[in-house]
């Protein structure tokens, strides 16, 4: 019984430490760099940053509001 908690002691530290100890190896730095080497950065066009204004501006207006005070029928 005793040997179970103590395994269960070093499996639960381990976890715990975990990420402290995948820094330490560099372990998530080489996933990372292998999950991004396909991408790219895509540069905007100016006049987007205008149409994207609009289209979000006229998204708004046309959410449905609610009004708490208002009476119901």
């Amino acid at each position: 019984m005793a040997l179970v908690l103590l395994v269960a002691a070093v499996v639960l530290l381990g976890v715990a430490e975990w990420p402290r100890l995948s820094k330490r190896v560099g372990l998530k730095e080489r996933a990372r760099a292998k999950k991004r080497s396909h991408l790219r950065v895509v540069k905007p066009e100016a006049d987007d940053s205008d149409e994207f204004a609009k289209a979000v501006e006229r998204d708004l207006a046309n959410l449905p509001t609610f009004d708490p005070r208002a009476k119901r029928d």
